[in-house]
């Protein structure tokens, strides 16, 4: 197992997510330091810390453990961007991602 692959993919979503770490180790009952250590490989984490920061997150522990990206462990990044929004800003998101992909459909000549 490689922890420092592990801590990466965990500092990358809690700053995706716009968390401190200050925040992210108390939302998951743990010291800031604690989380300092999970997130540089420092230290691995018991299953119950492992499913909080799963659900915090919003990734599988497939993912965070492995880093696959297959099955339930299958976030991509259009995804987790919208997990996070609100109903109506989805739906903003969705008319300009249709408005951005009619221009690039017309400008690559397939219109």
């Amino acid at each position: 197992m490689d922890w420092g692959e592990i801590g990466l993919r965990i500092r990358r979503q809690r700053e995706f997510l716009g968390y401190t770490r200050e925040q992210f180790a108390e939302m998951i009952d743990i010291t800031p330091k604690f989380c300092s250590d999970i997130e540089l490989g420092v230290k691995g984490m018991s299953v119950p810390t492992l499913c909080r920061v799963a659900e915090v997150l919003q990734l599988s522990a497939d993912y965070i453990l492995l880093g696959d990206r297959r099955g339930t462990g299958d976030m991509r990044p259009i995804q987790r961007m919208l997990d996070v929004c609100t109903e109506a800003e989805r739906s903003y998101a969705e008319e300009i991602l249709k408005t951005f992909l009619m221009a690039m459909h017309e400008k690559s000549g397939h219109a």
